[in-house]
């Protein structure tokens, strides 16, 4: 596979690179890109051929559900199929940022995507840039990290290139990420809701609506 190589501004894209980047994405491929702790791979969400490129790159195990990102809480009452009280309080406090919340989601999606009862787990991200794609796409993006499963998160595009040149379509090049901890992971799609993985926001700040 020839990879191509796109060095971009983190804050944002031109129109030419968004072109560029939601081409090879609406064709099923596979980049590599910066967010804001570590590389991620994205692929259209919705996709299920391009959903599998993923856990094969990753050797993920099947099974194991892959997040979202998605540009504007429009985007999630699109997708989802319930989105509770909850919902609403911590999406206006600490989005854009790094909490992921698990709702039930619409039948858009490919199964290998979705968690117990249909389950989808999703975020806006910082990312300006980032949002820019999604919104023009009109499509949520995988967001997982990429690396081999059970190995480390990368931050470094140099090791990036190393790893994934002629396995990916496209890697962009954003420089050295911030690194940090991953997305603390907040569970509203089950009875009550519950944190599933502790993160970047703090469990102190979320106590008083678990």
């Amino acid at each position: 596979m020839k990879t191509r190589f796109l060095k971009i501004d983190r804050e944002s894209l031109g129109l030419a690179e968004l072109r560029l980047i939601s081409g090879v994405l609406r064709n099923d491929g596979v980049m590599v890109c910066p967010t804001e702790t570590f590389y991620g791979l994205g692929v259209l969400a919705f996709s299920e051929n391009a959903v599998k490129k993923v856990y094969r790159l990753k050797e993920r195990e099947l099974g194991k559900p892959l997040s979202v990102v998605i540009a504007d809480i429009a985007m999630a009452e699109e997708i989802a199929a319930v989105l509770p009280p909850l919902f609403w309080t911590l999406s206006r406090e600490f989005w854009p940022g790094p909490l992921t919340l698990v709702v039930k989601a619409r039948p858009l999606f490919p199964k290998e995507m979705l968690g117990p009862g249909g389950s989808l787990a999703m975020r806006i991200p910082d990312a300006p840039w980032l949002r820019d794609l999604i919104r023009y796409l009109n499509a949520p993006i995988t967001a997982t990290s990429a690396n081999l499963s059970g190995t480390g998160e990368i931050s470094r595009p140099e090791d990036i290139i190393e790893i994934f040149k002629g396995k990916v379509d496209l890697i962009m090049d954003g420089g050295r990420t911030a690194g940090g901890l991953p997305s603390t992971i907040v569970d509203l799609a089950s009875d009550q809701p519950r944190l599933l993985r502790a993160g970047a926001v703090p469990v102190s700040r979320l106590q008083k609506y678990l």
